[in-house]
């Protein structure tokens, strides 16, 4: 890896934290300049824009996410195993330390559902792609028997969605003990409603 390969790393890795704490419009190219000792012209030639530097910091959690949640999920057997693992994986992805803001994207839906934009554009796509790997897991679970033959795939990555939704709003902004427990009985009655 080249010296300039290794210093958009750093920058990369520290803006992803940074977006973590203060969100992706509090991530600004002087900030993260003062934050890692770097010049901003210096900064700003990595990126050219705030813009392309949320983007990039999109990229990143795309890239984290699929390597802490999807590709694990995707090792686990076929039907109710895998889609029970990709649950506990994304539970676990909301509460890691490694986001000590909790999950960038939900932060960032927040931040951008009623604006117009390639950071939009580019978080619907990764939000329509978890969505879309979601139903495909609820296919699975169809296709072994573990899902009725009837189940709405499409309802099934909505309430799980939705399942995850309130548990980063209980686990993080409400600070509810029982969240974990919560979001695992309401998982599982989601699974027992489909079940055969």
């Amino acid at each position: 890896m080249s010296k300039g390969e290794e210093t958009r790393e750093r920058i990369v890795s520290r803006a992803y934290l940074m977006a973590g704490r203060d969100g992706l419009e509090g991530l600004t190219i002087g900030a993260l300049a003062d934050e890692l000792k770097l010049s901003k012209s210096g900064l700003f030639a990595h990126f050219g824009s705030k813009e392309e530097l949320q983007l990039e910091v999109l990229r990143e959690t795309e890239r984290r996410f699929t390597e802490m949640v999807i590709k694990p999920a995707l090792k686990a057997p076929r039907g109710m195993p895998r889609f029970k693992k990709l649950f506990e994986l994304w539970l676990d992805w909301a509460s890691s330390p490694a986001n000590p803001g909790g999950c960038l994207f939900l932060a960032a839906s927040v931040e951008l559902d009623d604006r117009e934009g390639r950071t939009r554009d580019y978080l619907v796509a990764t939000q329509k792609q978890l969505l879309s790997f979601t139903q495909q897991a609820a296919r699975l679970c169809v296709e072994q028997g573990h899902f009725k033959p009837d189940t709405d795939c499409e309802q099934v990555a909505h309430e799980l969605y939705g399942i995850l939704l309130a548990y980063h709003q209980f686990k993080r902004l409400l600070r509810d003990p029982a969240a974990d427990k919560r979001a695992q009985v309401s998982f599982e009655r989601l699974v027992r409603s489909l079940q055969p």
